[in-house]
């Protein structure tokens, strides 16, 4: 049986998965790139290092966003959306940093915290990652299911 995810199943998929793809257009082809993401219910969390993806997004900042749930040939789920790019500055940067290091950082050692001190950062050579989001204006979803 093949149908439509109702808004409830879409949001399910899209704040159970980690890894998403983004559809851009690059010198003017389509342009698709995997992501690790955070979904709060309204935005998409991304970072990167600067590249392609960025410099596009940034010049069109109409994107799409897809993720799928994918059980068997006969047992996913898919969503599509579409969104806007934003590239994150100051406390909107912090949140999506702490966004992201709740889902995919191992939790500090008992008696350390996160250490966001630039400074000492620039001196191990750890570059801090340009974060973005992408506001999600409408999304579909479909399902197959034996």
């Amino acid at each position: 049986m093949i149908g439509e995810l109702n808004a409830n199943q879409i949001d399910d998929v899209l704040r159970s998965e980690v890894i998403g793809r983004i559809g851009c257009i690059a010198q003017g082809w389509p342009y698709v790139v995997p992501i690790a993401y955070v979904y709060d219910g309204e935005f998409v969390y991304g970072h990167s290092s600067e590249g392609l993806k960025l410099r596009v997004m940034r010049e069109n900042p109409l994107v799409c966003f897809e993720v799928e749930q994918i059980r068997s040939i006969r047992n996913w789920r898919c969503v599509v959306a579409r969104g806007q790019f934003s590239q994150l500055w100051s406390d909107d940067a912090e949140r999506a940093m702490d966004l992201l290091a709740a889902r995919f950082a191992p939790p500090p050692k008992e008696g350390s915290s996160r250490d966001r001190d630039e400074a000492a950062h620039r001196e191990q050579g750890i570059i801090r990652p340009i974060l973005f989001r992408i506001r999600l204006v409408d999304r579909t979803g479909r399902y197959q299911q034996d």
